[in-house]
């Protein structure tokens, strides 16, 4: 009873202790309110209709009360209610938000913003309301807007007005992503956007000096009840008489000229602002001006340029081109001009200049890390070489060398040991900006900025279990259909996995069949597929999505050629289980069809907070010549990229429980994962984060001897794991350093009727997992 008084005592300590610092925090919300003051406590905004996006509407309000993290707490504000009342530099001050207070004056002027708004979006007859309620005794105000919309107005009829017949034909030629339909509402902001696509449509083709200026709407609403009338106006010239004949004037592309260093491109002249190009290459209608720092030949430029001496002017060619040439990852930035032909005066010749700034053609760096792996600790680095142009011709080499050691116990026939892990590997990437092989062939790719890229690997582990050599070859393309759309295609990926130098009392000790069967020799000549959708832009803060779906088939060619020559087949016994197989190069190949997909989006709340959801979902099914996936292709989860609440590869598969002695290794066929993230800024360059996780791993067929382990539909989603937790993360300019504490919330291992951890049992430091990592999860 001593032990329970004493308990609970502690528990309503610190319930108190809670209660006094949201207490000190809800009254020191006033400490810089004046007198006669009153602190903005809530903004809030009730509309009616379904039609009006309440978060858009409330970006017009110019009362706005302070900013808040996890929703409810003004951290910024609290930052600088604890600043010195004294000082003006206060660096509390500096982080910190100042109390942002009721104003009558931007009251009214929310209010007619909001008015605006509705008018803009159809609504001329809505009614904006406020009601505004002070709190003598805690100093603030609440502040309630409210938009009675009325009924909407509608376009009736559209017409349309061209200055020149060939306006008039391209816009009927692509009419159907131009018009507006009769019936549809009459919203200014859509106006705008249609406006917008009017210009590109005419800069598309030819129209070099149109804008909006020459896109002009007038509505009549007078005439019918709650109906406009349009008049679309294109090509109108009134405000610029005098450059009236070049807006209406299609032109055409004429002569290209590069320079590889800022500035404009001399003509006729091999120096100019102090930069001295020692050669000059011609061809067609192009010049490329170098210095002897930088060269490139002239197939580079005719492949990025995605424009053609002779054809028309197209503004999305231009963005292609600047696309195209940031692709290379050799200018540090890249400026394309245009000027009239100045041999042709008045004429429609447009000449293109093409300025590049090259990035630094060599660099070296270096990282180290701690590693720390269920316990044990290691150190790990890395050396990392890069060779910009390293063939001259904006080929991209980097290489990697790799060097681990960790500090290790385990547990075998009831004795521990202590060892230590070695680990060494080299890689080399090489990345040529055209397509080699048989893809030189398909012609239609050369507009698509393809890549070539050559991967060769060696990864050498020392354990005192065994020792592992891993040699990997990979030779793919890599090329874009549009900004949004990449696609990736490695035909040929193959690894060799080579086992030795065993312990036998180690691998005796292993009855799990996925577990024992990756100790295994085995041979992988696969082809694999990606499609990638990505519409986050560099240095942009709006919601994006990212979606990247995988497809990889591996052994069947071996498999067919190995049927066609009679090759005889081998026999292997594995934990009761019997499977023949073929074999190449004297090593069982893997053969089997693997497939994933995983789906990102990030939604911006403001400038403080933010929202970041994942999905995934992988199948890997092995037939023919495996009765097992390699290794190396089976799905996991936990660790920093996964679950956090759990150690990578301890979870999983399905109910399955393993040893707790045991090194953490689960993996299997199937993966199914969720992850919800909200990241919210905090001091400076530092960064919190609140998430939920959610998933597992199955089996896909019942060879798998692991209790619980196979995929069942009636059962799987009563073994999905559940962990929640909370992060920090530093912004280091180049990368985020990141830490996370997980903490289980439902285990599919646990007995059934005790997987919800809250409420069952009390907390463990086993339902705890920290990981450190560089780089977002996801």
């Amino acid at each position: 009873m001593g032990k329970l008084r004493d308990r609970n005592r502690v528990v309503v300590g610190k319930w108190l202790l809670l209660i006094s610092v949201l207490f000190f925090v809800s009254c020191s919300q006033t400490r810089f309110v004046p007198e006669e003051k009153y602190l903005l406590n809530k903004v809030e905004l009730q509309v009616d209709d379904p039609n009006i996006n309440k978060e858009e509407a409330k970006s017009f309000l110019r009362q706005k009360e302070n900013y808040k993290i996890l929703g409810f707490i003004k951290f910024y504000l609290l930052m600088y209610n604890l600043s010195s009342k004294k000082k003006t530099d206060d660096w509390l001050k500096r982080i910190g938000e100042p109390p942002v207070l009721y104003d009558e004056v931007l009251t009214e002027r929310s209010n007619d913003q909001l008015e605006q708004y509705m008018n803009n979006k159809g609504y001329y007859q809505a009614r904006i309301a406020n009601d505004v309620s002070f709190n003598e005794k805690t100093q603030k105000a609440d502040l309630k807007f409210s938009i009675e919309p009325g009924e909407r107005y509608r376009i009736k009829e559209i017409r349309y007005h061209f200055s020149t017949p060939e306006l008039r034909d391209i816009f009927l030629k692509d009419s159907v992503n131009q018009r507006f339909k009769p019936g549809i509402p009459f919203d200014i902001y859509q106006l705008e956007k249609q406006q917008e696509r009017i210009v590109k449509l005419y800069r598309d083709n030819g129209y070099y000096y149109f804008s909006k200026n020459q896109v002009r709407y007038v509505a009549d609403t007078l005439q019918y009840t709650k109906q406009a009338l349009l008049d679309l106006y294109v090509g109108e010239t009134k405000d610029a008489q005098k450059d009236s004949a070049k807006i209406l004037r299609p032109y055409f592309v004429n002569n290209f000229y590069y320079s590889i260093l800022p500035g404009n491109s001399p003509v006729g002249s091999y120096q100019f602002g102090g930069t001295v190009f020692t050669d000059t290459v011609r061809w067609d209608n192009s010049q490329l001006f170098l210095t002897k720092h930088f060269k490139y030949p002239p197939g580079l430029f005719i492949r990025s340029t995605q424009m053609t001496s002779g054809e028309l002017y197209n503004s999305s060619e231009v963005e292609q081109t600047f696309n195209a040439f940031n692709r290379l990852r050799q200018f540090r930035y890249v400026d394309i001009q245009f000027n009239e032909t100045y041999a042709a005066q008045d004429s429609n010749l447009l000449d293109c200049r093409i300025r590049l700034a090259p990035l630094n053609k060599q660099s070296v760096s270096l990282d180290l890390e701690g590693t720390n792996t269920s316990g044990n600790f290691g150190v790990a680095g890395n050396i990392y070489y890069q060779h910009r142009n390293v063939f001259k011709g904006a080929e991209v080499l980097q290489l990697r060398l790799k060097g681990a050691t960790e500090r290790m116990k385990r547990t075998v026939n009831n004795n521990t040991e202590y060892f230590n892990t070695r680990e060494l590997g080299a890689e080399a990437n090489l990345t040529i900006p055209k397509l080699l092989g048989p893809g030189k062939y398909i012609r239609s790719f050369e507009r698509n900025l393809p890549k070539t890229i050559v991967n060769v690997g060696y990864n050498y582990q020392r354990r005192p279990e065994y020792t592992r050599t891993i040699s990997n070859v990979k030779l793919g393309y890599d090329w874009k259909t549009s900004q949004n759309y990449s696609h990736i295609w490695n035909f040929l990926d193959m690894n060799l996995v080579h086992l030795y130098e065993f312990d036998e009392d180690f691998i005796n000790s292993i009855k799990d069949l996925y577990i024992k069967s990756s100790f295994i020799d085995h041979f992988i000549f696969a082809m694999n597929y990606s499609l990638i959708f990505n519409n986050q832009r560099l240095n942009l803060k709006d919601n994006y999505t990212y979606a990247r779906f995988n497809v990889e088939s591996s052994g069947n060619t071996l498999w067919l050629l190995s049927t066609l020559t009679g090759q005889s087949k081998h026999t292997r016994v594995l934990e009761g289980d019997t499977l023949v197989y073929y074999q190449f190069l004297n090593t069982q190949y893997a053969q089997y069809l693997k497939a994933d997909i995983e789906v990102r989006r990030s939604v911006t709340l403001d400038q403080y907070n933010r929202i970041v959801g994942r999905a995934f979902l992988g199948v890997g099914f092995p037939y023919g010549n495996s009765k097992v996936l390699p290794f190396e292709k089976q799905y996991f989860t936990g660790g920093a990229n996964g679950i956090r609440a759990w150690q990578v590869r301890s979870l999983g598969p399905g109910t399955y429980r393993a040893d707790p002695e045991n090194y953490p290794n689960q993996s299997s066929d199937i993966k199914l994962e969720g992850n919800v993230e909200y990241r919210f800024k905090l001091l400076g360059k530092l960064e919190g984060a609140l998430f939920v996780d959610a998933g597992n791993i199955w089996a896909i067929n019942s060879n798998d001897n692991r209790e619980g382990a196979v995929f069942k539909f009636n059962k799987f989603y009563r073994q999905i794991a559940v962990g929640t937790g909370t992060g920090l993360r530093l912004d280091m300019n180049y990368f985020i350093l990141r830490v996370d504490m997980g903490l289980k919330l439902r285990d599919p291992s646990a007995d059934r009727g005790q997987r919800w951890i809250i409420g069952n049992r009390g907390l463990t430091g086993d339902d705890l997992n920290f990981t450190f990592a560089i780089g977002y999860p996801f």
